[in-house]
C-alpha cells in the first residue's frame, strides 16, 4: 500500500524576530551584532535598518561600523569656502603685519 506523502509548510518566521533574539543592546551604543552574525543575517539586518532601527556591528566587542537607513542619513553642510568668513573679519590696523613677522623670522634664522 502506497502512502501519500504530505509536505507541511510552516509559516516562515520574520527574520527580524530571529535577529532580535541574538542581538545585544549595549548602553550608549544601541543594538549591536557581531561581525559573524551580521554576515550570516545581512538581509535581516537590512530589514531592520529599512524600518528605522540603527544597527552597530562589532568586532572583538568593539564597535566597527554603523548601519543606518539611507533616508535617515544626515546630509552634510556644503563647504562654500572661507571668502564670506574672511570678509567678515576686521581689518588689521595695529601691530606688525604678517609679512613683517615672516621677514623678521627669516632674517633671524639667516635664510
Amino acid at each position: 500500500m502506497k502512502t501519500k506523502s504530505r509536505s507541511i509548510k510552516y509559516p516562515e518566521p520574520k527574520s527580524s524576530a530571529l535577529v532580535l533574539r541574538e542581538a545585544v543592546a549595549l548602553p550608549g551604543i544601541g543594538l549591536t551584532f557581531p561581525v559573524r552574525l551580521a554576515k550570516a543575517k545581512l538581509s535581516a539586518l537590512l530589514e531592520l535598518v529599512a524600518s528605522g532601527q540603527e544597527v552597530v556591528i562589532t568586532s572583538d566587542g568593539k564597535p566597527k561600523a554603523r548601519l543606518v537607513s539611507a533616508e535617515a542619513a544626515k546630509s552634510r553642510k556644503v563647504f562654500t569656502g572661507m571668502g564670506d568668513h574672511l570678509k567678515s573679519m576686521p581689518v588689521q590696523t595695529q601691530g606688525p603685519f604678517a609679512d613683517e613677522l615672516v621677514r623678521t623670522d627669516r632674517d633671524g634664522r639667516g635664510w
